[in-house]
Formats: structure tokens, C-alpha cells, sequence
């Protein structure tokens, strides 16, 4: 449920990214840090997803037994 939760959440800044752009003040300095901020929390979902990912897809391999001697 995280894993579709961060993915979700990681669109949200792009389209907010794609909004700047279309407005065109992705050329000034309120567009170009918006975007920055926008990116970098994009980018942290997007990490929090992949780690999740690994986390519930790697395989988990069994302890190894102990030998008593």
C-alpha cells in the first residue's frame, strides 16, 4: 500500500512541474525554484517507492543452520 501510495504521490510535483511550464514562467526566478523544490520532493517519493520495491521483492533467504559439534 506505501508503494502505491509514495507512487502516487510522486506524480503530484510533475504535473505541478508540467503546470509551471504551460503557464511559461518556467523562465523566471519563482518558476525555476518551484520547480527545483518540486523536483527534489519528486525525487524523495520516487527513492521511497524503490526502496520499498526491494523491500517486498527481494527474496529472503533462509538463515543458515548452525552445526553442533
Amino acid at each position: 500500500m506505501m508503494l502505491v501510495l509514495s507512487i502516487l504521490l510522486a506524480l503530484v510535483p510533475l504535473a505541478g512541474i508540467a503546470q509551471i511550464v504551460m503557464k511559461g514562467t518556467i523562465a523566471t526566478v519563482d518558476g525555476l525554484f518551484m520547480s527545483l523544490i518540486l523536483l527534489t520532493l519528486s525525487g524523495i517519493l520516487v527513492l521511497n517507492a524503490y526502496l520499498e520495491a526491494r523491500k517486498k521483492f527481494t527474496a529472503k533467504k533462509a538463515p543458515l543452520a548452525q552445526k553442533s559439534s
